[in-house]
């Protein structure tokens, strides 16, 4: 594999919770305390005044970067950090200043605890699917290991703190949300997560998982869409009010044990043609780069794609290792439009839902590398260790809006141009404040907005487990 094809799954969802022991600092502040023994104050889903959407900006690309990354603030004073956001993955995590001992980010731009960790009889922590025996007593420190199937992996503790998050409406909100305070990670070659991101914003469908944390304290609804643009960057937001209300194809989403985003069943077509792939379920990952076909249908597509290029004027280019397939021309290309006529478009072709198609014209899954060949951005999932598993990357999704929808199960794409934002202001007569989405949520003095539910918050020492704190 190249430098760029990190898998956003976790292996079989390993977390494991741990009592952990050695005071970590740092600053933090705090909206809402679930694990504090008062009882919440925070609105209801009836009375709620700011059911909206809040977005991201998105930095990043397919190659040569390898990721996208949105960027999210955290405590108070805000620090922004530059998350590689993951739909196929629960736990967010950030590298953590506690201290680090592989940390891939100074301590400058490491996140600081403040005694903010969360205790083993949090729901949060309970609702790991393996048993917390380590967890003696409800105030023992919540600790967990998250592994990656590409050999990534984080091990930190749980820690609670507050995310300005400036809504749609100009209304700033700080809601304390429990994640990763990562102090170990493990990161090889091309791996994910990149190692040039502060850590990984967890999309998944448990409990753990930003967007529905934030379902839960009924600030937004539990829908996901993100738009990555295949010139770089593109926008995250998190609610249904960006979800365009026509023009976009649905397909529904599938039951998944390991809370992936799984559709289908679907048909694979090559030149609009059937490939004999068909009844795929397919896993939509965000934090892969590239799409992973099981073996046997990797080969079919990658045989269907050599045969057509049969007398043109491309030969295999071996020396080449950005990934495993590359083809040279008569001379290097400078971009992919100046080789992707030789190829023919695929398309996923959806059983259970009316004339709906996934199209992926050749810039969809291909790429030029440095070298100036063109490189086939599907990998043999089978050979990585993901079994049967198809999974769709960030390359099938590029330049269109996706969504997915967990209020609806239902999962969406249409074309876009993400180099710009959604049209936001057909939801808002008054109050609302366009230059914020013009800004991609950064508030400018002409602009103003109120911040709300500011709360102290109850202090928790972190401890970390280690031979001599015991």
């Amino acid at each position: 594999m190249g430098k760029n094809s990190g898998i956003g799954l976790p292996l079989g969802l390993v977390l494991f919770f741990v009592v952990s022991t050695t005071i970590f600092r740092g600053t933090s502040s705090e909206t809402f305390l679930p694990f504090s023994k008062k009882k919440s104050t925070q609105p209801t889903a009836a009375n709620n005044p700011f059911d909206s959407s809040v977005l991201f900006k998105v930095i990043g690309n397919v190659y040569p970067l390898g990721y996208y990354a949105a960027l999210v603030n955290i405590g108070n004073p805000p620090k922004t950090y530059d998350f590689d956001f993951d739909t196929g993955s629960d736990l967010s995590w950030v590298q953590c200043d506690a201290p680090c001992t592989s940390c891939t980010l100074p301590r400058t731009k490491q996140y600081r605890p403040n005694h903010n960790a969360m205790p083993c009889s949090n729901r949060l922590c309970q609702a790991i699917n393996l048993p917390t025996r380590n967890c003696h007593d409800a105030n023992d420190q919540c600790d967990y290991e998250l592994k990656y199937a590409d050999g990534g992996s984080s091990t930190g503790v749980l820690v609670m703190d507050s995310f300005p998050l400036p809504l749609i409406n100009g209304t700033v909100i700080r809601p304390a949300l429990a994640f990763g305070c990562g102090y170990h990670q493990e990161i090889p070659f091309g791996a994910h997560p990149s190692p040039t991101t502060a850590g990984v914003l967890g999309l998944g469908k448990g409990e753990t998982s930003f967007v529905s944390q934030l379902r839960a304290l009924n600030i937004t609804k539990n829908v996901i869409g993100h738009c990555l643009s295949s010139q770089g960057g593109g926008f995250l937001f998190l609610g249904d009010h960006f979800v365009p209300s026509k023009g976009t194809s649905w397909a529904p989403m599938l039951h998944s044990t390991e809370n992936y985003y799984v559709s289908g069943p679907a048909d694979l077509l090559f030149g609009g043609k059937p490939t004999g792939a068909s009844g795929l379920q397919l896993t939509i990952d965000s934090g892969s780069s590239y799409t992973y076909f099981s073996s046997q249908v990797y080969k079919t597509t990658l045989n269907l794609i050599q045969k057509d290029l049969s007398g043109k004027p491309l030969k295999d280019a071996p020396e080449d290792k950005t990934l495993p397939i590359c083809w040279k021309g008569r001379k290097p290309f400078k971009s992919i439009n100046d080789a992707k006529s030789y190829f023919q478009p695929l398309a996923l072709s959806f059983k259970n839902a009316k004339n709906v198609q996934l199209l992926l014209p050749p810039e969809h899954y291909l790429i030029v590398s440095k070298n100036g060949n063109v490189c086939f951005g599907i990998l043999n999932g089978t050979e990585k260790g993901l079994g049967n598993l198809n999974l769709i990357g960030d390359i099938f999704l590029q330049d269109k809006l996706v969504i997915y929808d967990n209020e609806r199960q239902l999962i969406g794409w249409a074309p876009a141009n993400c180099n710009t934002l959604p049209n936001v202001g057909r939801d808002y007569n008054e109050g609302f404040c366009q230059p914020y989405a013009a800004n991609f949520g950064i508030i400018e003095d002409h602009c103003p907005a109120a911040t709300v539910y500011e709360k102290p918050r109850q202090l928790i020492e972190i401890k970390r487990n280690s031979p001599n704190n015991k």
